[in-house]
């Protein structure tokens, strides 16, 4: 049974009615502790020095590197993660971990703006209180980090509330900032039955203590949770899903494009917010492009295995409404067309040619190893289906002319622009987020430290 973390202490009631097989199911009593522990670990913490918040963080850093086998094993057991996928999770959160703790002196940079006659106005950046983490399971290293660390190193204390899809990968996870050295209530871990989230988010967001949430999942959660911390005058951090698409021009390097729209849809089998779901391509140039996908699908031996039976479900709809709406639908050669077996969570990499706009799967976020193939009449066309996506998350632009892409980058209503590259990219170092449907706010880099951090301003007179 996997516990909970509050305190620094594993709290682990097996007797109690509020538990799965696999996890200890948080209640509102274990919720209401984790806030309390962090509350009052909160007035410390937040006074503890940049350098040492530094040094605790590069201390998570070194354990990662040191049980990173166990974290991948565990992550290929509890969500199929393919061993890259597994993997580039363990490497990525060394670097946000190192990068972010390089980062904690300057973001905590204050100022000293003009003022009227003889005063002075000082600008004060302090940290907030205690902030809810919410990660999601697809990612849970990348994700998992990116809900605490930068909340951390900004002098808040968290509760982080793991994924009940990984919640052992969430729980190694959370371990490593307790045998790291952080002191208790910093960071306490939480897991609950997906019937109790709506109790127990509510409880937390409405708590005194509580200054903030951020979240990584569903557009449709996402609305949930942003509404009740409206509610209850909270600011939120969101990243939601993303309609990803590839724009490929006539001028593209068409192999290379190839390349990478089919790693940017098929990695950890599409199960990424940033997957590529859309590609739009003019008819000029289509033939050449569907052509260099099918080779390549043609060549892939591995089948995917969902996370869920309900995510086969939802992929399986899209494809019959896809195949009405005029659409061609392949797969490697290698395997059968997925059946409507509940059992069974396998499901092929998927490429859709002649998609028709008015298919759903055109306006839908898969969240799988689905690839649609959008043909336009000309440029014009493509990018004023582009302007009418309601999600904005990450997008792909293969073209020969830099300059070109760029200008079209600039119209994009999108968080990310990758040109010449695949939609799944993210660096410790760079902004992440949406717009629209796909959130707001941003992950990342001094801008992830800097949305945990109150503003203060301070004036003194003579």
């Amino acid at each position: 049974m996997i516990p909970l973390i509050i305190n620094n202490t594993d709290s682990l009631d097996p007797s109690s009615t509020n538990q799965t097989p696999t996890y200890q199911g948080a209640t509102p009593s274990h919720t209401l502790d984790a806030i309390s522990s962090s509350a009052a670990a909160f007035p410390s913490w937040s006074r503890t020095a940049p350098s040492h918040r530094r040094d605790l963080l590069r201390a998570v850093a070194r354990l990662l590197h040191e049980r990173g086998d166990e974290l991948i094993a565990t992550m290929q057991a509890e969500m199929h993660a393919p061993e890259v996928w597994a993997r580039a999770n363990v490497q990525f959160g060394i670097g946000l971990l190192e990068e972010t703790a390089g980062l904690i002196s300057d973001a905590m940079i204050g100022g000293i703006p003009v003022s009227q006659g003889e005063s002075y106005a000082m600008v004060l950046k302090q940290p907030m209180g205690v902030v809810l983490g919410i990660a999601p399971w697809n990612a849970p290293v990348i994700l998992g980090l990116r809900a605490v660390v930068a909340p951390l190193a900004a002098g808040n204390t968290v509760i982080f509330r793991g994924a009940d899809l990984s919640p052992k990968s969430h729980y190694l996870l959370a371990s490593l900032f307790r045998d790291a050295g952080f002191p208790p209530g910093v960071l306490n871990f939480l897991l609950n039955r997906p019937e109790d989230a709506p109790e127990l988010y509510e409880l937390t967001i409405n708590h005194p203590s509580v200054r903030k949430c951020n979240f990584t999942g569903s557009t449709q959660v996402g609305r949930i949770i942003a509404s009740k911390a409206a509610y209850a005058l909270k600011p939120v951090l969101l990243e939601l899903g993303g309609k990803n698409f590839a724009l490929v021009l006539d001028d593209a390097r068409i192999e290379e494009a190839a390349e990478e729209i089919v790693k940017g849809a098929f990695l950890n089998n599409g199960q990424i917010c940033m997957s590529t779901d859309l590609v739009y391509v003019t008819e000029a140039t289509a033939p050449k492009l569907e052509a260099a996908l099918l080779n390549r699908l043609s060549k892939m031996t591995d089948k995917p295995r969902l996370i869920s039976c309900a995510s086969k479900s939802k992929l399986t709809s899209l494809l019959k409404d896809a195949r009405i709406n005029g659409a061609t639908i392949h797969h490697p050669p290698s395997f059968p067309s997925p059946t409507e077996d509940q059992n069974d969570a396998t499901f092929p990499p998927t490429l859709l040619t002649n998609l028709a706009p008015s298919s759903a799967f055109h306006t839908t976020e898969s969240f799988g190893p689905l690839l649609g193939i959008v043909r336009t009449p000309d440029l014009s066309a493509a990018m004023d289906l582009i302007t009418n996506s309601t999600y904005g998350l990450s997008a792909s632009i293969f073209t020969s002319s830099h300059f070109t892409a760029l200008k079209l980058a600039e119209k994009m209503r999108v968080g990310a622009v990758h040109v010449n590259g695949m939609t799944v990219h993210d660096e410790p170092t760079l902004p992440h987020g949406g717009v629209g449907k796909s959130g707001f706010g941003r992950f990342g880099g001094k801008w992830g430290v800097e949305e945990f951090l109150e503003v203060r301003t301070v004036i003194l007179n003579p």
